[in-house]
């Protein structure tokens, strides 16, 4: 591409679109038109990118003309129809939907941690991991480098957010329920408080945890869990990798958390594994107990970088290392992957 590329937002209004928007109007300016696409239902509104109001399109064919570059982030259903309409009309497709990742001739990429794989792209298509995924990939991405990945074990404590925009309104609602009062304290109290006004989730999401994020998979698992095994393995292609997860939704707006049990292939100190993280890119160290410093959601909310705290090696197992780490779910987990991820594929020669 030798003049600047042509983007297409396909997903503008949404809650990780309108972080797009903040995005690229943040990061250095490589591009021609940036053209706003939605649903025919939010087509006409006018939205900000670059300092400039925006008139959103409809998406169809002719939307998507003259593009070079279309960053979806849309339903699976949608991005399955659309993305392959925009390559047939020239474009590359950076796609945020669960409809191409495990597909073999897409490329599932984080730039920290396998920029090379989105130059083969066969479908013109290159997806982006699962918000929980990209929470702790990166961090996970530069210990395997070092010591050789053997087996993950983790628990994610999953944002609202990630469930959209009804996830972060129904956890208001259900907080202003419970504001004030002695809920919490007995059983049941808080389910018959909120009653059937639970949104996208199965239980109340105030003054509570609920083990369950996804759709159900064989075997008891949920969708979620099978996507943090499934994509960590096609990142860091190694298809045989033990992984285990555990997700978990908490009343938390943006910034999923993980706890994280990995194991290498030799033995691992400490001392090293920090010196990895804290010159790893788009990764923050914040580790000091003793000084109450650890990462937390409301800590790493807003910002871009993966933050690792609780650094410890395994008391049994002198290969292996805990870790506690905070992504926020929006940026890196969905808009800012996705942003880097155009600005890679808009390089020459990319």
């Amino acid at each position: 591409m030798t003049a600047r590329p042509t983007l297409a937002v396909v997903g503008a209004t949404g809650v990780v679109g309108s972080v797009m928007l903040q995005l690229l109007s943040q990061h250095a300016d490589i591009w021609g038109e940036i053209r706003l696409i939605a649903s025919p239902r939010s087509a006409g509104r006018r939205l900000v990118v670059r300092g400039v109001e925006v008139e959103v399109v409809a998406l169809t064919e002719e939307a998507l003309d003259g593009v070079d570059i279309a960053m979806f982030d849309v339903p699976d259903e949608v991005a399955a129809r659309w993305a392959p309409i925009a390559v047939a009309k020239g474009a590359v497709v950076v796609d945020n939907s669960a409809a191409f990742r495990m597909d073999p001739d897409v490329p599932l990429v984080v730039p920290e941690v396998n920029a090379h794989a989105v130059r083969i792209r066969p479908r013109g298509i290159v997806a982006t991991p699962n918000c929980t995924t990209l929470s702790m990939i990166v961090a996970i991405g530069a210990l395997h480098a070092e010591f050789g990945l053997r087996e993950l074990v983790v628990s994610a404590f999953q944002a609202v957010s990630g469930a959209g925009q009804a996830g972060v309104d129904i956890l208001r609602e259900q907080l202003a329920l419970v504001a004030g009062t002695e809920l919490g304290t007995a059983p049941g109290d808080v389910r018959r408080a909120v009653g059937d006004r639970t949104g996208p989730f199965p239980e109340p999401v105030a003054l509570n945890v609920v083990p369950w994020a996804g759709t159900v998979r064989d075997g008891g698992w949920s969708s979620e869990e099978m996507k943090v095994r499934d994509e960590s393995r096609k990142i860091l292609d190694l298809p045989d990798l033990r992984i285990t997860a555990t997700c978990v939704r908490v009343p938390v707006v943006t910034t999923h958390a993980l706890t994280v049990h990995a194991r290498f292939q030799d033995e691992v100190t400490v001392d090293r594994a920090r010196e990895v993280l804290a010159t790893a890119p788009g990764v923050v160290l914040f580790d000091d107990p003793e000084a109450g410093e650890f990462p937390t959601p409301v800590d790493a909310v807003g910002t871009d970088p993966t933050w690792v705290g609780r650094v410890r090696r395994h008391l049994d197992d002198p290969t292996a290392l805990e870790l506690f780490v905070c992504g926020d779910n929006l940026r890196k987990g969905a808009a800012l992957n996705t942003t880097q991820l155009a600005e890679l594929i808009a390089r020459p020669g990319a």
